[in-house]
């Protein structure tokens, strides 16, 4: 799909900052346009985010311009982790700035795009205001979208929602989870009365004829069990550098200071050879513990904890510090 067929405005904002669309985004946005539900399936760096993103923003600035874009969320996205969720409406926020200064430098009219997240993490203040002026783009979980659609203020935002894009989709095809979004999605539908269309994104997908299935739900699923998709496969072919480690002692339940004194300190060892490191530990309690430990070999400045329980504020400043590179682990 031609850039020409985007908005001007759209269209130079993409120009100015990359070279060319990837393959995942000419074929994703061709079938987008098209009205088609969509998977994607490309690795990381392939630009799926705007493959999913770019048509949606095209269609409200086009009705912006028109005096056409309401008040009402328009598109709904669904992360199943809090931490993606912040980054793309962070990510979002650049490209609706530097397209409203292009249609303002072309003499256009077009209200204010705005893109927010709601997840459990959303204080009250910032709840109420979405309930008056609802943004375009709504970020949000599937345990979220689930308290959504049980209020009524909740489903009058929800209404007006035309596509629904899902990221990381393979976390939540074989789970509970993703049953739980599938109801949450039919019940989306009902609501709209109208063809939501539905985006799949993700890097790791297969079967992907059974990750399209769950995608679409079984209304655009023929009598043999085909969906009704797009499958956008820009393939998974990439060059893994893997390591498999054993500790010198064997870990147990219990196990004594030395025990983990030695794998604290190959962590340490490990951090310092790489520009950053994520260490998963099987509760909070271990996190904050190892993160301690951690901090006393490499300096507090360069080691961060992070899980649910922790205040919003301390997750947010770790996740920002940790993508830009202030943060060894």
């Amino acid at each position: 799909m031609p850039m020409s067929s985007f908005h001007p405005a759209v269209a130079g904002w993409f120009s100015d900052r990359f070279a060319a669309p990837t393959p995942a985004q000419q074929q994703a946005w061709s079938a987008i346009a098209a009205g088609r539900h969509t998977l994607v399936a490309a690795p990381t760096g392939s630009g799926k985010t705007l493959a999913a993103f770019l048509q949606a923003i095209d269609a409200l600035v086009r009705d912006g311009v028109q005096g056409d874009l309401a008040d009402q969320t328009r598109v709904l996205y669904v992360s199943p982790l809090k931490a993606l969720s912040n980054d793309i409406q962070i990510n979002l926020q650049a490209p609706l700035a530097a397209i409203a200064e292009r249609l303002q430098a072309a003499g256009l009219s077009c209200p204010t795009l705005r893109a927010q997240v709601r997840t459990g993490d959303t204080p009250a203040s910032e709840r109420v205001a979405m309930r008056k002026q609802p943004p375009h783009i709504l970020v949000t979980t599937p345990e979220s979208l689930y308290i959504l659609l049980g209020s009524a203020s909740g489903r009058a935002m929800l209404a007006g929602v035309r596509s629904v894009i899902v990221d990381e989709i393979h976390a939540l095809v074989e789970n509970k989870r993703g049953a739980h979004l599938a109801l949450s999605l039919e019940r989306l539908a009902a609501l709209t009365n109208r063809p939501l269309q539905r985006i799949g994104l993700s890097a790791t997908q297969r079967p992907i004829e059974a990750v399209a299935r769950f995608l679409v739900g079984a209304g655009a699923v023929d009598a043999e069990g085909v969906p009704d998709v797009a499958i956008v496969d820009a393939g998974h072919g990439r060059e893994r550098d893997l390591a498999l480690e054993l500790t010198a002692l064997p870990l147990a339940p219990v196990m004594s200071h030395a025990g983990w004194t030695l794998i604290h300190d190959r962590l340490a060892q490990l951090a310092q050879a790489h520009r950053t490191t994520l260490v998963f530990a099987n509760t909070r309690r271990q996190v904050e513990r190892t993160a301690r430990q951690l901090s006393e070999r490499l300096g507090r400045d360069h080691v961060a904890a992070h899980h649910g329980s922790m205040a919003r504020e301390l997750r947010l400043d770790a996740e920002q510090r940790l993508k830009s590179g202030q943060l060894s682990l």
